[in-house]
């Protein structure tokens, strides 16, 4: 009994080292995920703490109206492309919210080392503040001044009659549900502005410390 109660002890630690190696790839998967989600949101030195709420609240003001669309994805009846519209409509939305944060964060200032031509190299100001005043510009005249014009005379945005079967027009929960998750959406231009101008301002700052 003896020699067998040796084996069992022997064998436990190779078990535990085996386990160990098994579990140490999605450690280190772990661990790069936290890093790149840190150096995505981290911001750099200069910006505010109001600003960085700023940026994300803008992530935050989109998803209600992003979540509010995947059940229609699943609905019966809907077809593959539909289903897949929705479905990249509702990702291209909030991928499009996290671009926010490269207006405080090092790779809206330096580009990213997994850009092959322009790793490390610093990004012109006017690459990133004409490309976020056009999108805060956009998204300010329609879901800030143009959307609400047009549920208010129950209309689209284009000016034709809102369907039956429109989300603001069946009334009850599904109504009141649309108008809380689409309502966010109208802070989204107004912020993303405000941080177009911040980083302008702070980007500037820095080439007149550059130069001087």
């Amino acid at each position: 009994m003896q020699p067998l109660r040796h084996a069992e002890t022997a064998e436990a630690p190779e078990a535990a080292e085996i386990a160990e190696a098994a579990e140490a790839p999605t450690a280190a998967r772990r661990g790069r995920l936290r890093t790149t989600w840190r150096r995505a949101h981290e911001p750099v030195a200069g910006v505010s703490r109001r600003t960085r709420l700023l940026a994300c609240a803008i992530p935050l003001a989109v998803m209600p109206s992003s979540l509010w669309r995947l059940p229609a994805a699943f609905d019966r009846g809907i077809g593959v492309g539909e289903r897949a519209y929705v479905v990249f409509l509702s990702v291209l939305s909030e991928a499009l919210a996290f671009t926010a944060f490269g207006l405080i964060a090092r790779w809206g200032e330096v580009f990213p080392h997994w850009l092959p031509l322009l790793r490390g190299r610093r990004v012109p100001p006017k690459a990133a503040v004409i490309p976020a005043a056009t999108g805060a510009a956009l998204l300010t005249v329609l879901f800030t001044l143009l959307a609400p014009v047009a549920e208010f005379r129950g209309t689209t945005i284009r000016g034709d009659d809102l369907p039956g079967d429109s989300p603001s027009e069946v009334g009850g929960w599904e109504t009141m549900s649309f108008y809380v998750c689409y309502a966010p959406l109208a802070l989204w231009g107004p912020l993303l502005a405000v941080l177009t101008v911040a980083y302008g301002k702070r980007r500037r700052a820095d080439t007149e410390a550059l130069s001087s």
